[in-house]
């Protein structure tokens, strides 16, 4: 029993810390080199994580420098940034790229903090699905005679103590992620 209610909570913490991983690549303003987790760069035909293509520095606080290993991924990584999503024009000096965050308008902080809600909710989903297949394993266990109604009715009441643990954590993150957003 116990070691059905672990492999749950392991679930519930993988999308926790999924949905943190999330916020960090919202920008809020100011340079996050996080905020370049998700871009790819093509590294001889090998789609390669910006930060193992070139160092990434924070000289201000709303400017990021990449300085690549290899000036030839200079165009590479100008044109991976280009296409991803990240909203900044990269400037290109013929040795590093800057990329210089814009002060965020007032629209555009609202739009994230509706952004980083409506993630927090698809996280409260996964962990409410992740605690219905929990009661469902529970009892298929009780049908096959695994375990007694009293066991069943434990693990159900301990897997809705962990899914009201993990609402509240993701409640705290969605709170904490958007007064940074709007914190000018």
């Amino acid at each position: 029993m116990q070691e059905i209610l672990q492999v749950y909570d392991e679930k519930m913490n993988k999308t926790l810390n999924a949905l943190e991983n999330d916020f960090m690549t919202i920008r809020a303003g100011r340079a996050n080199p996080h905020v370049l987790d998700k871009i790819r760069v093509d590294y001889y035909g090998t789609p390669t994580p910006l930060q193992q293509v070139g160092n990434v520095t924070i000289p201000e606080a709303r400017m990021i420098v990449i300085q690549p290993w290899e000036k030839s991924l200079l165009k590479a990584i100008e044109k991976a940034i280009l296409t991803s999503d990240l909203g900044i024009n990269p400037t290109n000096d013929g040795t590093m790229i800057r990329l210089v965050f814009p002060e965020l308008t007032e629209d555009r902080r609202k739009e994230l903090v509706k952004d980083v809600k409506k993630k927090g909710e698809n996280a409260k989903v996964a962990i409410r699905n992740i605690r219905r297949d929990a009661n469902d394993a529970f009892k298929k266990q009780l049908k096959a005679e695994e375990i007694s109604e009293d066991e069943q009715a434990d693990a159900e009441d301990k897997i809705q103590k962990l899914t009201d643990k993990m609402i509240a954590q993701i409640d705290k993150a969605i709170e904490e992620k958007s007064k940074d957003l709007l914190t000018v």
